[in-house]
């Protein structure tokens, strides 16, 4: 069977890899053609239309690659501002071409589909009319799905939990010590601050996450997650500002996190965490650290204020989101401010109690996550065309 996988971001490639893997484990006739293409994962407004032409002009690219393939699943993975135009051209031009019959016709699976939970509810039609199968990351997008719109999803596990168990199962002896060695050389409880992946965001959040680790102290090492595509220069300019010639800048240290697995061990080896929302907070709390979601927002305030208005769900953070209620404490927008970082991360550091029912809540967003194996139940779902 021939296979044709559609992914932007890095999240998206790191799971489709996965995927791929799996489905080679279970046709051993697969053909597969992957376009991945991490420069034209472009956010917002502004961005998108600044990029226009470069994003018009990779969807025609796209489009002819997969005309030329012609492969028997169109598998989209997350980056879903490219991937519902793929789907509703594929649907348009190739699916529904001619007298083919049913039997025969090519199927689009959407392996973690759109948060439009949260946002741009009115997604939901294309993805009705062009998308044969939707694969869920999460579980509670079953029900909603369901509830909603009386739309069929398929939950089939988390892959985050799949990666964090297949890197503490190829832990190697002494990898823990030399971590420490490396960044914790004193022995110091660990803080990690991770800051998010794309500039803006860390220009952002950043600054306001060290000025709470300063007003904090105390004899902790403060570890900043460096993105694979930012280099370190980028983050000692924002940590000289904020810290100067201080006695609190011999306790920041930046780990570069170039892949997934110095990402674990960076968390593996915290006491805390303070996170900036997305994925990482789902990785942070599968590993056991407790944490303060933060994601600053240009017009704090004023985006605080129509939240609600824009916003289908009560929280932000994957954990809350999937247990249903607030396990770690958000601020969001307006909300995130020094001081009340500051005040957060003084709780989880000095608040046993505090700490033991973030890992209580932790426990249950387990349950509900299940088992390991999400890779390999996608892949018999892409080879079926069915749920």
């Amino acid at each position: 069977m021939k296979y044709y996988i559609v992914a932007g971001e890095s999240s998206g490639d790191l799971h489709s890899r996965h995927l791929m893997d799996a489905i080679r484990s279970l046709d051993a006739e697969a053909e597969i053609r992957y376009w991945y293409r991490p420069d034209m994962a472009y956010m917002g407004f502004f961005s998108v239309a600044l990029h226009l032409p470069a994003i018009l002009r990779g969807l025609r690219e796209c489009r002819k690659d997969i005309a030329a393939f012609c492969p028997d699943r169109l598998v989209l993975v997350d980056y879903p501002g490219f991937n519902i135009r793929i789907a509703s051209w594929f649907h348009t031009h190739i699916a529904s071409y001619g007298n083919m019959s049913e039997a025969v016709r090519p199927r689009v699976v959407y392996y973690i589909p759109p948060k439009i939970w949260a946002w741009k509810e009115g997604r939901i039609a294309g993805l009705r009319r062009d998308v044969d199968t939707i694969l869920s990351i999460l579980p509670f997008e079953v029900r909603w799905y369901a509830e909603r719109y009386g739309h069929r999803v398929c939950y089939v596990g988390n892959p985050t939990l799949d990666e964090i168990v297949a890197f503490r199962k190829m832990l190697q002896p002494g990898e823990i010590e030399e971590w420490k060695r490396t960044f914790a050389p004193g022995g110091e409880p660990v803080v990690a601050l991770l800051p998010g992946s794309r500039r803006k965001e860390i220009e952002r959040n950043l600054p306001l996450m060290l000025r709470a680790a300063k007003a904090v102290g105390g004899e902790y090492r403060y570890v900043i997650a460096s993105a694979p595509n930012m280099d370190a220069g980028f983050y000692e300019d924002i940590i000289s500002d904020v810290t100067g010639c201080s006695g609190f800048r011999e306790r920041v240290v930046l780990a570069p996190c170039h892949g997934s697995r110095s990402s674990f061990l960076l968390l593996h080896n915290a006491f805390a965490a303070l996170v900036t929302s997305g994925t990482a907070t789902l990785e942070t709390a599968i590993s056991g650290v407790p944490q303060v979601v933060c994601y600053s927002m240009p017009c704090g305030r004023v985006v605080s204020l129509v939240r609600k208005f824009v916003l289908k769900v009560p929280y932000v953070s994957l954990v809350n989101l999937i247990v249903g209620r607030e396990v770690v404490p958000e601020l969001i927008a307006g909300d995130m401010t020094a001081e009340n970082m500051e005040h957060g991360l003084r709780r989880l550091l000095c608040d046993g109690t505090l700490r033991k029912e973030q890992l209580q809540g932790y426990a249950v967003m387990m349950r509900l996550l299940g088992e390991p194996g999400a890779p390999a139940k996608a892949a018999g779902l892409v080879m079926s065309g069915r749920i």
